[in-house]
């Protein structure tokens, strides 16, 4: 059974004006950082900050850590004014150029591409899953690429977008489509295959470095996993271990023996990942098999029934189930959102996700 880490990225906002706001990074940094286990970084944008945990065994090991760390960072954000939250996209954003944070790769970043990055109020959920090596990675990578749609919509959590609906459930997917390396990986035949092709890529002028591939899962160049980067921030530290248990029971059938993988057609497994992020888990779903039309209920259906023996194998198949079921009943995060903004505009959708950051 693998280990696996959680990356969550959140939003400060400055709680009467509600747009991204930019305080001192340093010390509220260091002040979090001092607290946990894990590590929190700096991102892109100065208004940006990410929690990565520590290695997990167990789902309610990271549960406790991730809402650990929520609750210290909502109550530091409270004592600045300011207001936290897991979400996908800012809702709104001020009409000037974004402050980027002070690093000298992001700093080129936004050299390189400041019509993209100066819109790059975008937060993501990754979820790294341990693998033995880079072949069985690859194995995983390939076996992962048909269900990256599903794991869009189930992780979908941004639809709004400069004050109104985007008339996406994931606008942050959307917006990704804007870098020169994104969206679904093509198969590969095996490691070397794979770092032949990332050559190809990071020798052109378009892909600075490794760390400019954004494909929706790839291999880790910094630790022994694989790194699934499709789903959205999560408003509720649940979600995100939901995502990362399902996550690691895929990576696990996959490297079971006789597991096999194949070769979907990329302009298949594209559009159904643009239908993912614009229906999230409200409308239907297609089956990368054969571009058939699918519920998201019988999409997820048929994902249980693959994985289930790698759930059982970890504990994990009874809460799968239930927090499935809930999410199909009563909303992912975009549903959520969607739902606090027609009752109270956006400072209700804020100060609501504000308080899911305690849950």
């Amino acid at each position: 059974m693998s280990t696996f880490g959680i990356e969550e990225e959140f939003f400060m906002i400055d709680a009467e004006t509600g747009l991204p706001a930019e305080p001192d990074p340093n010390p509220f940094k260091e002040l979090l950082d001092s607290q946990r286990r894990g590590e929190v970084q700096h991102e892109l944008l100065a208004c940006q900050l990410e929690y990565a945990s520590a290695i997990c065994e167990d789902r309610n090991q990271a549960l406790a850590e991730l809402r650990g760390f929520r609750s210290a960072l909502a109550h530091q954000a409270e004592a600045s004014s300011m207001i936290v939250a897991g979400l996908g996209a800012a809702p709104m954003i001020a009409q000037k150029t974004p402050t980027v944070t002070d690093n000298e790769r992001y700093q080129d970043i936004h050299a390189l591409l400041p019509g993209i990055t100066s819109e790059h109020y975008m937060c993501g959920l990754h979820i790294h899953v341990s693998i033995p090596d880079r072949d069985a990675g690859v194995r995983a990578l390939n076996f992962l690429r048909p269900w990256l749609p599903l794991f869009c919509a189930l992780g979908a959590n941004s639809p709004l977008w400069h004050g109104a609906d985007s008339g996406f459930s994931s606008w942050r997917t959307i917006h990704y489509r804007k870098w020169s390396v994104q969206g679904i990986p093509p198969h590969f035949s095996d490691a070397l295959d794979y770092e032949s092709r990332l050559r190809v890529l990071v020798d052109t002028e378009a892909v600075p470095d490794q760390g400019h591939i954004g494909w929706a899962v790839r291999l880790s160049e910094t630790h022994p996993t694989i790194e699934l980067r499709v789903a959205d921030s999560q408003l509720r530290a649940h979600d995100s271990v939901l995502i990362a248990v399902l996550a690691r029971a895929v990576v696990d059938t996959a490297l079971k023996p006789g597991a096999t993988s194949y070769e979907y057609l990329p302009e298949r497994l594209d559009i159904a990942f643009w239908q993912a992020a614009k229906h999230g888990l409200t409308g239907n779903q297609i089956n990368p098999g054969d571009g058939s039309t699918v519920s998201s209920k019988d999409l997820m259906s048929r994902l249980l029934r693959l994985i289930e023996p790698a759930l059982r194998e970890s504990g994990d198949y009874d809460f799968a189930v239930h927090s499935l079921r809930n999410i199909l009943e009563m909303g992912n995060g975009a549903v959520r959102q969607r739902a606090a903004f027609e009752r109270g505009s956006i400072s209700h959708l804020l100060a609501n996700a504000h308080s899911e950051m305690r849950m």
